[in-house]
């Protein structure tokens, strides 16, 4: 079995020895290759190549970018990735290694932190938010969802076909991991102070992982509610269309049907918030979406116009006759506020309905 170590390096004149040092020793008498995939501006591809590295040179920023270079050079069975400013003690390699022929993916688990490696800010608020948030989405057993020292099967990694840049990079591994059935392990490690600034922007990065999750979210998230608001809504404004209903004595007027109003124009972009995080994942990110192929073939661009077009005369229809009505009684006194309500939802969801397939073809025409 052939290991490739892949370090993601960005000005770590400092460190990058030491880790290349404790990566040989680790992997001593084995069949390894150690690849740097650099984008500094400062000495340390010099010091990497002169200690044996391969050397994969690129000026692309962020994390995500750094191992997609690298992994274009990989020639190994397993893969090894590590950060390149020795937070990470690469002697720890072997009891990662131990357990690759099991699973797919082996994670080292941050769970001895030196004093000083990790603001209590990342510690005890935003890695266990962010890895909460992965079980609890996509049933992810992982405990420490954003830790740098991981191992994995080389065809396990083609089989992902990994795609993102940034930091949301590790959240995308294990998500996709998940997705495909496929086995993780979790192992204690020690976490230890860097040398130098810190490139990792909390709220930024923190972001972008959170922005992916959602994005892969499952149906459950946005889709199901939002049928639940769009229906509870559209019920109650037709009930409350002919005049104010009352239950168990508790009255419901105008107020109620603003918010049942509220709540069916919010379902209805729900669902199709959901259409488009599914559509950007089929034409961007080339995910296999049995559900959004099938709705590219059935719902096409000219049905959703016809249907919008249908939902928004109904709604203009109906206001229509309330004009008609007003106007017959001299601009007098007639006052249908639920029925009037009913009809600027209806137009506003059948315009909607018009814009929002407009986009969702814009967005699946690549892909078609």
């Amino acid at each position: 079995m052939k290991i490739s170590v892949v370090l993601p390096c960005r000005n770590e004149e400092k460190t990058i020895s030491t880790c290349i040092d404790k990566i040989r020793k680790a992997l001593k008498g084995m069949n390894y290759e150690i690849i740097v995939s650099d984008s500094s501006k400062d000495n340390s591809p010099k010091i990497a190549r002169a200690k044996g590295a391969i050397i994969v040179k690129h000026d692309k920023v962020g994390y995500g970018n750094a191992y997609l270079e690298g992994f274009k050079n990989i020639t190994g069975d397993v893969v090894v990735l590590g950060d390149a400013d020795n937070t990470y003690n690469f002697l720890e390699i072997p009891k990662l290694l131990k357990y690759i022929g099991e699973y797919d993916l082996v994670l080292g688990r941050r769970k001895h932190i030196h004093k000083g490696a990790m603001p209590a800010l990342h510690r005890y608020i935003g890695n266990p938010i962010l890895s909460f948030a992965l079980r609890f989405f996509f049933k992810a057993k992982v405990r420490d969802s954003h830790s740098g020292l991981r191992v994995i099967k080389t065809k396990t990694l083609k089989k992902l076909g990994l795609k993102t840049t940034g930091m949301e990079f590790a959240s995308e591994m294990i998500i996709k991991v998940v997705k495909n059935n496929l086995r993780i392990k979790e192992i204690p490690i020690h976490y230890y102070k860097r040398l130098g600034d810190s490139k990792l922007q909390s709220f930024r990065d923190g972001w972008k992982h959170l922005r992916f999750m959602l994005l892969y979210s499952p149906s459950y998230l946005f889709f199901f509610p939002g049928i639940l608001l769009f229906i509870l809504g559209l019920l109650g404004l037709i009930s409350l269309s002919s005049g104010d209903v009352i239950i168990n004595n508790f009255e419901l007027g105008i107020h109620t049907a603003i918010f049942a109003s509220l709540i069916t124009i919010l379902g209805f972009q729900l669902i199709f918030l959901t259409l488009f995080a599914k559509i950007y994942m089929f034409a961007v990110l080339k995910e296999k979406e049995p559900f959004v192929e099938s709705m590219l073939k059935h719902f096409t661009l000219e049905r959703g116009i016809l249907i919008g077009s249908i939902i928004s005369l109904i709604g203009l229809f109906i206001g229509g006759r309330i004009l008609a009505k007003w106007l017959q009684t001299g601009f007098g006194g007639f006052f249908q506020p639920g029925i009037v309500i009913l009809a600027s939802t209806l137009l506003i969801v059948g315009l909607q309905l018009i814009f929002n397939v407009f986009y969702l073809s814009i967005l699946g025409i690549e892909r078609r």
